[in-house]
């Protein structure tokens, strides 16, 4: 067991601090939203960029937006759990670059796939202003960084409560979203963002490793 470290306990602490500090905001009006006010504390999470309650900043607070208390749960105790021997092994400055480096490719991935959506499929404005939040794409980077990090470590899940190697772990919960957003299941969660977090950590531990064979 892996003593709490300083990158992750600064990111719980941040995370939980957001979800409470903003409550004040209120939740989305419902209705037509006539500007980005009537999001409330959704303001924060992030749009489409060609959508009109898109704002840069959004790039970054999403991260640290969650829907419920159920969301923060489970994403935070990700993070505790995945995060100190990765941090421990890596450093807090990479660790740090890391976790918003998937975040961002995260997001990425979800705008590229919302915009062959709208281009090929749904047109609708109102997909478009479907905003996304949460620390999900990089709880899926320090995920996978785990996985390739400690291939043969055993884990525990929760739902179900079943052991196995962290590397089968990995593949495992790739192949699950990659389903579930191939198949359009639980049209709420953001599946190819989640997958577009772990492709971001795979390529970039990747990337460091040929960096540092040479």
């Amino acid at each position: 067991m892996y003593a709490l470290t300083p990158v992750v306990k600064h990111l719980l602490l941040i995370n939980i601090l957001a979800f409470v500090g903003t409550l004040w905001m209120g939740e989305p009006q419902g209705g037509m939203m006539e500007g980005l006010s009537d999001w409330g504390r959704l303001s924060l999470a992030a749009f489409y960029p060609a959508s009109p309650f898109f704002q840069p900043y959004q790039l970054v607070t999403y991260m640290f937006m969650h829907a419920s208390i159920s969301h923060l749960f489970f994403n935070m105790f990700a993070v505790f759990m995945f995060g100190p021997p990765v941090e421990s092994v890596w450093g807090p400055r990479r660790f740090l670059f890391y976790y918003f480096l998937t975040g961002f490719g995260a997001l990425a991935i979800h705008f590229l796939v919302k915009y062959i959506e709208l281009t090929y499929g749904d047109t609708s404005l109102s997909s478009m202003n479907v905003p996304v939040l949460g620390a999900s794409g990089s709880v899926f980077g320090v995920l996978l960084a785990f996985g390739m990090l400690f291939p043969d470590r055993q884990v525990m899940l929760l739902i179900p409560p079943i052991p196995m190697k962290a590397r089968v772990m990995v593949i495992l919960y790739a192949a699950l979203e990659l389903f579930l957003g191939l198949g359009n299941f639980e049209s709420g969660v953001a599946h190819f963002a989640h997958l577009g977090g772990a492709l971001t950590g795979f390529l970039l531990i990747l990337y460091w490793q040929g960096f540092r064979l040479r």
